[in-house]
């Protein structure tokens, strides 16, 4: 199941919940003692509940008129997609769970809630909301439950959780870039026809990124704070799942060879950007997931050694 098709979302959900969040939180300061955080939590729990609840409605309608549209209820079946597309698709799995379980767990802690209470019900929060989601693919033909997208969402939430309890931080942020790619050029559709839909169907252009500040790695203090150091994953030459198709819609596809790319770069912590203003700190916030294009140098399974003056 591509659960990609949520990180287009997840950022701006990520600006909107802290809009909303630190707004409630600091109207609430004005009437209620710091110490009362039941009150704090109490009051905006409601209202978090509501609107993830909304938030997930809304998702699911959608792609039950768009990705299961035409698909026919079947037996709840398995289905092994472990080679897809290289294994990027399970780095997307991973990412939407970070996205949501981080988002749940901020949320969660400008909300109130002390840290074991975030972690519990906002650090679980992308398993739980994509589980369903992998249920409702083992139900539908041309589908499946699949273990290894349970595993990826799992992990997914694992890294928010995990550094949470290791260094009280998320000191390595899970990020994604999407750029269309060299090969939708000649895929007559097969990979997108339009910006947002190559964001669904073209996997050769997303690369998912692990970013770490430098000072972590060596303490410099001539060394900004925001600047960070960040490793890809990606892959190209597919023009299909788990082999290249050789034809598309009657049209002959390239003869291409399907290869994974490690991408080393430079990248910026939107964070660790000081600022007074409140409206572009939380514009900043929600930036947090977003690789900043720098150059980058690629190694690749073709044994190549590649230098991108940009990379996005």
């Amino acid at each position: 199941m591509e659960l990609i098709k949520n990180t287009l979302k997840n950022s701006i959900l990520l600006i909107l919940v802290n809009l909303i969040l630190s707004g409630q939180v600091s109207s609430k300061e004005n009437n209620i003692s710091k110490n009362d955080t039941s009150s704090i939590s109490s009051s905006n729990i409601c209202t978090a509940v509501m609107a993830v609840s909304t938030y997930y409605a809304i998702s699911m309608y959608i792609m039950g008129k768009t990705w299961y549209k035409d698909k026919d209820i079947v037996p709840f079946h398995f289905y092994n997609d472990n080679s897809g597309y290289l294994q990027v698709d399970k780095f997307g799995h991973a990412f939407g769970a970070y996205t949501y379980s981080f988002i749940g767990y901020h949320g969660l802690k400008m909300m109130g809630m002390n840290n074991l209470e975030s972690l519990i019900y906002g650090g679980s929060l992308g398993f739980i909301m994509q589980a369903p989601i992998e249920i409702m693919d083992g139900i539908h033909e041309g589908y499946g439950f699949s273990w290894g997208d349970i595993i990826a969402n799992t992990l997914g939430s694992g890294i928010v959780i995990s550094q949470q309890l290791l260094f009280d931080n998320q000191l390595v942020k899970y990020k994604f870039t999407y750029w269309k790619s060299k090969y939708s050029e000649s895929a007559n559709g097969m990979l997108g026809t339009s910006f947002i839909d190559g964001i669904f169907k073209d996997y050769n252009a997303h690369t998912y990124w692990l970013s770490l500040p430098i000072n972590a790695i060596h303490n410099n203090n001539n060394i900004p704070e925001w600047l960070n150091f960040a490793v890809g994953y990606g892959a190209g030459g597919m023009y299909g799942e788990f082999t290249n198709e050789s034809t598309y819609h009657g049209v002959d596809l390239p003869k291409t060879e399907r290869y994974r790319r490690i991408l080393i770069s430079l990248d910026i912590d939107w964070t660790k950007i000081r600022t007074e203003s409140t409206i572009l700190k939380t514009i900043l916030d929600g930036l947090t997931l977003v690789k900043v294009p720098f150059p980058a140098v690629e190694i690749n399974s073709k044994g190549e050694v590649l230098l991108h003056l940009i990379y996005y």
